[in-house]
């Protein structure tokens, strides 16, 4: 894909987003939003994935250790072919395959049942152990929200995989600023996040998140980084496409009204139009 259909498949994401969170009436918008632009990336660009045959052994993995932003990677996925788009609003629905938080057992493309905040990360470093003891040729990726990196489990896991040089691991943190309590640096500031990985042995990059030219940079220079595993730090936008939720705290986890949703579907097919337009 070039930079322009990424971007038009990043808006579409983000339809499915703020569409899956309005029908389930509850869920979190605000970080789905931001981390949307990586999400397409990794699914569209990245990841040895198919979406025909979810389980291949050969296939890249992808854990959401940040998971409840579940309607992220379900719309991702759903794009992606894993199963219909039009199921989307069933999310947290009894009976629906969409779960609050992502279930590797109910969700076609899912691998790692994750949400409880820093052991997402920890099973990814353990998935990528696997893989070098198996001398297998997958790659791991994983992504954790900056208030996440609050949880001690996070330098845990990020101690063994620098220890292990598991550069088949790449940890994303999502950058947004906020968490649910407010400004990460007032909660509880983890800054200067690049300086915390570089001491557990991570090669470290800082981007912004939010543009695919920098994205498809960073995980070039991931793949070709050996012997340590890599960290990108993506800087990005919390709400991104949404006028009202951008930036907005409020928005980390609740649910549009009707109102609301219109406006937002309304922002989103204006700057899809205006993307048909380059």
């Amino acid at each position: 894909m070039n930079k322009l259909e990424l971007q038009k498949t990043a808006n579409e994401v983000r339809k499915g987003i703020v569409t899956a969170v309005h029908g389930a009436k509850a869920g979190h918008p605000g970080g789905s939003l931001s981390a949307a632009d990586i999400f397409t990336y990794l699914y569209f660009e990245e990841m040895n994935i198919d979406p025909k045959d979810p389980k291949k052994a050969d296939r890249d993995r992808f854990v959401l250790s940040k998971g409840h932003t579940a309607p992220g990677l379900y719309s991702v996925l759903a794009n992606r072919g894993y199963f219909p788009v039009e199921d989307l609003p069933t999310l947290r629905h009894l009976g629906s395959y969409l779960q609050g938080h992502p279930c590797m057992q109910e969700t076609p493309g899912v691998d790692m049942s994750s949400g409880s905040l820093g052991q997402g990360i920890s099973a990814a470093v353990g998935m990528a152990l696997a893989g070098k003891l198996d001398n297998k040729s997958y790659r791991v990726y994983t992504l954790l929200g900056d208030g996440e990196i609050q949880e001690g489990q996070v330098w845990e896991a990020s101690m063994f995989a620098g220890h292990r040089k598991l550069d088949n691991l790449v940890v994303i943190v999502d950058n947004n600023g906020l968490q649910i309590d407010g400004k990460i640096d007032e909660v509880c500031s983890p800054y200067p996040i690049d300086k915390k990985f570089e001491a557990f042995n991570f090669h470290v990059i800082n981007i912004d998140g939010n543009d695919f030219d920098q994205l498809e940079k960073a995980f070039k220079e991931a793949r070709e980084t050996k012997g340590m595993p890599t960290a990108i730090i993506c800087k990005t936008l919390k709400g991104k496409g949404v006028s009202f939720m951008e930036g907005n705290v409020g928005w980390h986890g609740k649910a549009p009204n009707d109102e609301e949703y219109e406006i937002a579907m309304a922002d989103l097919e204006k700057v899809g139009g205006a993307l048909c337009q380059k």
